[in-house]
């Protein structure tokens, strides 16, 4: 027989405010008591006395009363309080690492990447210079009033508990204690592959307000989200909540094999898509740079320009590269049952035709074709998500989490 658990009456406060919450992050514009009451199901004493206690910790403010209310009467719309509440997100890639400090008003406060190629680089040095980096940071938010709520570490590695990372193989580190290092310690920053989180990035609402309607994910879409880059990783989001699997390694679709006499992967498999569609192998199959020197941006770019350009080499290895990914996005397609593909990494750096030329070719490879119809969107947030995202899960401890924060 399944064990009862009791609800006491700060459990039932928490998940109120929960919901106000998340109601108002769903919302592209302010909303007033009665709204919020309606949307979330909420009697209207409860709302009055969620909403005291968020305007009395900061997280929320009222604005001028509209009499655009459609109970009759004037209504005080409600807004997140900008400078008021923040999470920090740090990542370590194999391009550069940094840092974000996003807010719960969804502004990015502050921001700092250092572009630099991850070779032969030891945990331990890196952690250093990025502990250095946010530490001034830090100091700086609380004399701007913020109060920090959490952090997130995307690391391009399977990470085990949020504490170790397992493997990162295009870093060249193994088995890693997280927690050994200070900037980690301090921030009780919780660690998740990048893909993971570059897929949060993506949804609208998530921890942090969104202005824009034109975001097309939102909390209950789902859909795969493939990060391209030296390797490619991926993420599966059903109903907004990522898919982790039960080691928490679920989403590696860069070793999924397309080809078993293929080239031998640094993984110890051959012909997984990573050796097809990731950014350093197209690079040395275009012939424009080989080893160190094609994981550059520079390398990057002339990749870019010679595809334009019509070069046969560049516009071989992008063709290969996308017949590679529609194989194995069709056969995801066909496991999870999920119509909606994000684009994310160096991939996204093309066009709208490259993503419908996708659409037409995962399509042809679909079992369910005749009533599934696939999307390929490009990622509504494309610069450096993962770090957005490392900065919305610290900040969504707030939600997911509230009396541990706020005074009531």
């Amino acid at each position: 027989m399944a064990v009862l658990h009791k609800i006491n009456q700060d459990n039932l406060r928490a998940h109120n405010l929960s919901v106000v919450m998340s109601t108002l992050l769903a919302s592209h514009v302010p909303l007033s008591r009665a709204d919020i009451a309606k949307s979330s199901g909420l009697t209207k004493a409860a709302m009055s006395l969620l909403s005291e206690i968020l305007l009395k910790n900061d997280v929320i403010r009222q604005l001028k009363p509209s009499n655009e209310s459609t109970y009759g009467r004037p209504s005080t719309p409600l807004q997140f309080n900008p400078r008021s509440w923040a999470g920090i997100g740090l990542q370590i890639n194999t391009d550069g690492y940094g840092y974000t400090v996003l807010d719960l008003a969804g502004g990015a406060v502050r921001t700092e990447w250092i572009a630099e190629p991850m070779i032969d680089v030891a945990p331990e040095q890196i952690f250093d210079k990025l502990d250095r980096m946010v530490r001034p940071v830090e100091k700086d938010l609380k004399q701007m009033g913020y109060t920090v709520c959490g952090a997130g570490l995307a690391l391009p590695g399977l990470v085990e508990g949020n504490t170790r990372l397992l493997i990162a193989k295009n870093l060249g580190w193994t088995n890693v204690d997280l927690t050994q290092f200070d900037v980690v310690r301090r921030l009780n920053a919780k660690a998740d592959n990048e893909a993971n989180l570059a897929a949060l990035a993506q949804i609208s609402g998530y921890a942090a307000h969104s202005i824009s309607e034109e975001m097309p994910l939102d909390s209950s879409s789902s859909f795969i989200y493939i990060s391209t880059d030296v390797g490619i990783g991926g993420a599966f989001v059903r109903d907004g909540q990522v898919i982790f699997g039960d080691h928490d390694f679920g989403g590696e679709l860069g070793h999924v094999s397309v080809d078993w006499k293929g080239p031998k992967c640094s993984c110890g498999r051959h012909g997984c898509l990573e050796m097809y569609a990731g950014r350093r192998a197209l690079v040395e199959a275009a012939g424009i740079a080989t080893r160190e020197e094609s994981a550059t941006t520079d390398s990057i770019n002339q990749l870019l320009e010679a595809w334009k350009g019509g070069e046969p080499k560049a516009v071989l290895a992008i063709d290969r590269g996308l017949s590679a990914m529609v194989s194995v996005l069709a056969s995801t397609v066909n496991i999870l049952d999920i119509d909606t593909i994000v684009l994310g990494g160096f991939w996204s750096n093309f066009d709208e035709e490259l993503a419908h030329l996708l659409e037409r070719r995962i399509q042809s490879q679909v079992l369910g074709r005749e009533s599934v119809n696939i999307r390929v969107l490009m990622p509504p947030v494309a610069d450096h998500p993962s770090l957005t995202g490392a900065a919305a899960t610290g900040l969504r401890q707030l939600i997911d989490h509230p009396m541990q924060f706020l005074e009531v």
